[in-house]
């Protein structure tokens, strides 16, 4: 691992993931724009946002994510390395998991919280796939700073999702506390759900 890149721009480096990260991540919003966009009226501006969300949100949309995406045009992927086919693997699993999660945003009803899908899984499965994707290209281009940007959006998001919730329960009221119960912040099984046994 190294902390500062190669700095060779080129077509194998990580600026390939997040492209297809953020691909999958827009792309279920043209399956039903409508609803997409209604969903996004509702939520509040950011000026009416309290602090923790309005901070997240300008250090993750404004500086975390251009940041990573230029500093992603200059750093190789580590080709001769096992450690490129890790970082793919959790690249996948964050493209998959932001896919899925904006696909149940672009879909869901605006009446009720989103609790299918991946939002079964994880209350916030964005948040996670982002910082899914960071470490997966850190791994992938062994770069110590893309494992700090990860680290640095989950806990950007960390100190923001209790006000976020707040916001839920007070949107959503006794439907939103039930999901909270039931479903993890992370990722993970919902609690009560078993697991097929095996024959």
């Amino acid at each position: 691992m190294h902390l500062v890149p190669d700095f060779d721009f080129g077509l194998w480096n990580a600026w390939i993931l997040l492209t297809v990260y953020y691909a999958g991540s827009f792309l279920p919003f043209f399956v039903d724009s409508k609803t997409a966009d209604a969903r996004m009226e509702g939520e509040p501006d950011l000026d009416e946002a309290g602090p923790g969300i309005r901070t997240a949100a300008i250090v993750d949309h404004a500086i975390l994510m251009p940041l990573t995406f230029l500093y992603s045009l200059f750093v190789p992927l580590e080709s001769s390395s096992g450690w490129l086919y890790l970082g793919l693997m959790l690249c996948a699993v964050a493209t998959a998991m932001a896919a899925a999660s904006s696909f149940v945003f672009a879909t869901a009803p605006l009446d009720a919280p989103m609790t299918n899908g991946i939002y079964a899984f994880s209350r916030h499965p964005i948040y996670v796939s982002r910082v899914l994707v960071f470490a997966g290209i850190g791994v992938a281009a062994t770069s110590w700073l893309f494992l700090l940007f990860a680290f640095i959006d989950w806990i950007v998001w960390w100190l923001a999702i209790p006000e976020e919730e707040q916001n839920m329960v007070a949107k959503y009221g006794d439907a939103y506390e039930e999901y909270m119960r039931r479903t993890p912040r992370w990722i993970g099984l919902p609690r009560g759900s078993r697991l097929p046994s095996s024959p």
